[in-house]
């Protein structure tokens, strides 16, 4: 039994077409997805996270625990700010993508996939246990709203006097949101400008019609999982289950550069990672961009020569593009010849670095 979000009945309302997710009843669109998506590109779009889970870690040692448990350097940051980090195992193999905001000297939240954060929040009591550290997992306590595009900022300004010029990218701060408490942050998974408000349960509703309310006169389109998938493929975000699993590192990934080995003390999967940081990846996450309109997907094979030289992740129609494209773990050194085998046929694809997509500042 999926379970639904505080914001079911407004999804519902909306005609939404709703699907499983994570174990999670969320909705896939309200309509056409790629007006939604394009929404989001133009303007903005509306998008219910509540799945997602956040876990706080408090007390004196938090941040040091942190820095054991997972691979970045958390107690760096300073309060207000946020950090994408990764928690991985033991073999260096990634467990969850996270991002992490400090919210005090001593308390911090850590915001993990719906489908990871039980086992997130499990692992960090676990690697807590020797740290003056409480952990807590509050992801039943809260409901999390995007607004998300070039209109955001113009339209989240006309329900809060918080500070929205000063909060930078990868920054939060409490305020009010339509008389509402909230978190807000500027984060976000689209490749877009915009703000996740972190909110109580039973603020989703009224903090949700208030925000579609100042939207609609600048474009704001509530958007669903199907245009959350399409945007972030765009902007080359990976996606756990897809780019990312625990069979692979972070330098697997091209995502080293969160792995900091200059922090203080050790901390989880230390030598595994140490181990393989210096050595080319056997594949290297790629994008590819289709050269006729059949569109490579998830598993399918990618070829040179007949010869099967990667897998795709991630593949979808380019809204913005007007091309299908792929991210694709590729063999090191395949990088010219390139095809999708999609049902018998090797369709060319052209290899180009990622992200396909890139906003304008």
């Amino acid at each position: 039994m999926s379970r639904p979000t505080p914001l079911r009945d407004v999804h519902e309302s909306l005609g939404a077409t709703l699907t499983d997710f994570a174990g999670w009843l969320m909705p896939l669109r309200y309509g056409s997805e790629s007006a939604e998506h394009r929404a989001v590109r133009e303007a903005a779009g509306l998008f219910d996270l509540s799945h997602m889970g956040e876990i706080f870690l408090t007390g004196p040692q938090a941040g040091q625990a942190l820095d054991y448990a997972l691979v970045g350097h958390l107690s760096a940051l300073t309060p207000g700010r946020a950090r994408y980090t990764m928690i991985v195992n033991e073999r260096g193999g990634v467990l969850d993508d996270l991002i992490v905001y400090r919210l005090g000297d001593e308390e911090f939240m850590v915001v993990a996939n719906a489908s990871n954060y039980q086992k997130v929040a499990g692992e960090l009591r676990e690697r807590a246990k020797s740290y003056d550290a409480v952990v807590d997992d509050r992801s039943d306590q809260y409901a999390l709203i995007a607004v998300q595009g070039p209109r955001a900022q113009e339209i989240l300004a006309t329900l809060t006097d918080a500070d929205l010029d000063g909060l930078k990218y990868y920054a939060g701060l409490p305020g009010q949101v339509d008389g509402r408490q909230a978190l807000i942050a500027r984060t976000g998974y689209t490749g877009e400008d915009g703000f996740e408000l972190f909110v109580a349960n039973q603020d989703a509703v009224p903090l949700w019609h208030a925000i579609t309310a100042a939207g609609e006169p600048h474009g704001l389109r509530p958007a669903g999982l199907s245009s959350r998938d399409t945007l972030r493929l765009e902007a080359g975000m990976p996606l756990y289950g897809n780019e990312l699993s625990a069979e692979l590192t972070p330098f697997d990934a091209g995502l080293g550069r969160v792995v900091k080995f200059d922090k203080p003390g050790d901390f989880v999967g230390r030598s595994a990672l140490e181990a393989v940081k210096d050595d080319t990846p056997r594949r290297r996450l790629v994008g590819l961009v289709a050269r006729t309109r059949r569109v490579p997907r998830h598993g399918y094979p990618v070829t040179k020569d007949g010869v099967v030289v990667g897998e795709v992740t991630s593949g979808a129609p380019s809204q913005t593009l007007g091309k299908p494209i792929a991210m694709a773990y590729v063999d090191t050194g395949a990088e010219s010849g390139l095809a999708v085998d999609i049902r018998g046929s090797h369709e060319p694809m052209d290899l180009v670095e990622l992200p396909f997509y890139r906003r304008n500042k």
